[in-house]
This record gives C-alpha cells, sequence and structure tokens, in this order.
C-alpha cells in the first residue's frame, strides 16, 4: 500500500492551524510542531498584560482543537535545522522528520533595533510570559508607588511609557489608562492613580501609521482623551531601570519612568532565517522571505512559506502585512494546494488575499475599524471589534468565557485577572 503523502506544519499558529483545518479528510498524513502545545490568540494579549483576561481564556490545546482529525498528529518540539533537498527537518532534541509537503508558519519575534539588552527592561507582547511579565510591572508600578518614600519616586512609579504607536501600542496605552482612571481609583490610600502618567511613543508622523489618515487621527483623539499623552517623531535611544532617553529631532531628553513597554517592530525566527539560507532565497531586510505566487520558495514548490515570515505582495504590489488574516488566508491556501496535489487534481490559481480591514480598539466603546473600505470609529467600530474577535477564538468555551469576562468588565470596569504572580511575571502553579 502506497504511502499517504506526508505534510509537515511548523508552528500552530493562525497560519499553521489553518492549513492543518483545510486538511481535514485529506488523503495525506499531517504532522502540526510546535514548541508550545497551544494555540494562542494574538489579538487579544494585550488584555491578559492588563489584567482583563486570563492566559486560558485566549489559548487553546492543540491536540484538542485537532482531536477529531484523524489524520492530523500534534508534536511539541522547535524547528532547529532544514535540508531541502533530502526533505528533512532536524528539531532541537536530535528529532528528525521527512515530508513531501513543508508548511513553514513560525511567525515573527520582537525587534529591538539592535538592543536586545533592552528586553529585560521592556517586555513586548509576543508570548504568555511576557505578557504575564507585563501585568506583572504595571500592577508592581502602583504597588510601589503606594511605599514610595518622595514625591519623585512615586511620580516615576506612575509613569509609564509605551513604545511603539501600532494597534497593540495604542491597545495598552488605552488599556493602562483604564485601569488608572476606573479600576484601581480607590484602592490605595497614599497615591491616586488617576495621576499616573501614560506615554505614547512613535518615531512615524502618526500613529497607527497603517490606517488610513482619518481613523489614525481619529484614534488619537480618543486615547488622550483617557489622559494618554502622545509624542510623535521620538525615537528611544537608551532604556534603562529609571526611564527613557530619547531623541526628538536633534534634541535628546530623558523620562523618568519605572515602566516601559515595547510595543515597536518584529523581526522574523532564527529558523526562518536559517531556511532562507538553506534554500538560497531572496529574503528582505528584516529577513523575510520572497514566495511565488503559490506561496513556495522557489526552486522548492513543496515548501510553502506563510504568515509573518513570507514576503508576498498584494493587488496593488505592496508587501502584505504581518496581520492574522494574511496569515489565516495563507495557511487556508496552503492546505487547499497540498490537498490537490496528494488528490492528482488541478492545483487552485495563484494565492490572492482578501483584504477585509484593520480595526483597533482604544478603550470603552471607543474603536477605529477599517471594514471593507468603510471607516467606522466610536461604538459602531467597538461592536465589530467586539463581534469579530470572538468569532475568531478557536474553542466555544472561550467565546462564552471572554464574553462573559468582557460584559462585567463593561458594567464594573473591574479586571478579574489583576493578580502579581512570581518575581519574573511568570505565574506559579
Amino acid at each position: 500500500m502506497a504511502q499517504a503523502h506526508r505534510v509537515v506544519i511548523l508552528g500552530g499558529g493562525f497560519g499553521g492551524l489553518n492549513a492543518a483545518l483545510r486538511l481535514k479528510r485529506a488523503p495525506v498524513e499531517v504532522t502540526l510542531i510546535d514548541r508550545r502545545n497551544f494555540h494562542l490568540f494574538q489579538p487579544l494579549m494585550y488584555q491578559v498584560a492588563t489584567g482583563s483576561l486570563s492566559p486560558g481564556e485566549i489559548a487553546a490545546p492543540l491536540r484538542s482543537v485537532l482531536s477529531k482529525q484523524k489524520n492530523a498528529s500534534v508534536l511539541l518540539g522547535e524547528a532547529a535545522d532544514i535540508d531541502p533537498d533530502t526533505k528533512r527537518i532536524l528539531l532541537s532534541d536530535g528529532g528528525v522528520f521527512e515530508y513531501d509537503s513543508l508548511i513553514v508558519a513560525t511567525g515573527s519575534q520582537t525587534s529591538y533595533y539592535g538592543h536586545d539588552s533592552w528586553k529585560a527592561l521592556a517586555p513586548s507582547l509576543k508570548s504568555v510570559e511576557e505578557a504575564l511579565a507585563i501585568r506583572h510591572k504595571i500592577l508592581n508600578a502602583f504597588e510601589q508607588a503606594e511605599r514610595a518614600e518622595t514625591e519623585a519616586e512615586a511620580r516615576a512609579w506612575l509613569t509609564f511609557v509605551i513604545v511603539g504607536a501600532g494597534p497593540t501600542g495604542l491597545e495598552l496605552a488605552g488599556a493602562l489608562a483604564e485601569i488608572a482612571n476606573e479600576t484601581l481609583r480607590h484602592d490605595f490610600r497614599r497615591i491616586n492613580p488617576t495621576e499616573a502618567q501614560i506615554i505614547l511613543m512613535e518615531g512615524g508622523p502618526r500613529i497607527l501609521p497603517t490606517f488610513p489618515e482619518d481613523l489614525a487621527a481619529k484614534a488619537e483623539k480618543s486615547v488622550e482623551r483617557l489622559g494618554v499623552r502622545v509624542l510623535k517623531g521620538v525615537y528611544a535611544t537608551e532604556i534603562d531601570e529609571r526611564g527613557v532617553m530619547y531623541k526628538r529631532g536633534e534634541t535628546v531628553e530623558r523620562m523618568e519612568a519605572k515602566t516601559v513597554l515595547w510595543a515597536g517592530g518584529v523581526t522574523i525566527t532564527e529558523f526562518g532565517r536559517l531556511l532562507g539560507r538553506r534554500a538560497k532565497a531572496e529574503t528582505d531586510r528584516s529577513g523575510r522571505i520572497h514566495v511565488t505566487p503559490q506561496l513556495t520558495i522557489p526552486n522548492y514548490p513543496d515548501i510553502f512559506v506563510i504568515g509573518d515570515l513570507a514576503l508576498s505582495v498584494g493587488k496593488d504590489g505592496k508587501p502584505l502585512p504581518g496581520v492574522a488574516q494574511v496569515a489565516i488566508q495563507g495557511g487556508a491556501y496552503a492546505g487547499k494546494v497540498v490537498r490537490a496535489r496528494a488528490a492528482g487534481k488541478p492545483e487552485p490559481g495563484p494565492f490572492h488575499y482578501f483584504d477585509k480591514g484593520d480595526m483597533a480598539v482604544i478603550g470603552r466603546a471607543a474603536a477605529v475599524a477599517n471594514i471593507f473600505g468603510f471607516h467606522l470609529s466610536g461604538l459602531p467600530a467597538w461592536l465589530v471589534w467586539l463581534f469579530i474577535h470572538l468569532m475568531y477564538i478557536v474553542e466555544f468555551q472561550n467565546r462564552v468565557l471572554v464574553f462573559i469576562q468582557w460584559g462585567f468588565q463593561y458594567i464594573t470596569f473591574s479586571r478579574g485577572a489583576r493578580l502579581i504572580t512570581g518575581g519574573d511575571g511568570i505565574e506559579k502553579m
């Protein structure tokens, strides 16, 4: 009996998981390999970092999601090397896997633009551990301010700097403002949390640079109404335990702040760089791999690259952004192509990304959204944001839990996951 077509998928994020699901009942053997045993709903990570949700409410065990898909198995492991000519994947623990089709969806990691030492001082939002570290830093800052011996020390603890004003930075700033102005408003005796300073720094001329200008302007006004101070055209030059040095034009200034959060750029993973070298693929400055219209590496039609690692272009000739929708549609397309190949059927045409728009939430009943070209803001955008995010959460149980949590938070401003756990921000059992 002939061996079934072997499909190895690296990464269980939006791209990898959707590729696996698209191969259900296909005549293939699917092996999904991830260094984590869960799928993480990345767009709601900031709500874990700000105490609105617990990690388990935005994570779904990969084995559970694929438990009824008999042709799929899930393995815990991390890809360390690849031989594209012999079609073999080497894992960091020494495991070796052969494939007929490979789908690489290893995602991205935070870029500190050459200042990797900042990582320990200014955590980002790419993992559960980092989200919990941010939650620890935020809540601990208020506790330390309550115990501060001088007004200057308390002010430093109550100053929060967020570097990067894309959707993640904006959402963090808005949530932080609500924590200070509402959630913790009456919880302390010596300090007034509403006096907290929240500074959102952006190197470009405006926040939300990928959004239409009118929506970016409305978002800026909304976040400023919450008390957030927006600094544009500034670049962080140094981060230490006491604050941030930043450059504005030719002037270098300092901001005393005990809490600095990073919402800056992203770069590809080490395995992504290694794959580019092994396949002799053309890459851009950040290491993303130029792919064919079929999302494969030139000269290696059996290797699909999707999500943040892929450099593919849209109908306008511009590179597609590293957002969840691109990964979801890319994963579904790769699965569709592999399914056709395994069944001996004609392959679908080239990949076409259908842009459904962008959205970012600022706070209670405040958001901006560009949906199919329609620009929404305020309550209508917020309701659209709620609905879409609930629908894309993988497990039904988590949808219900998140909906209930959001309902309580909307009515009371309470955040049920306000726990300071572990000195390093990692939750203990």
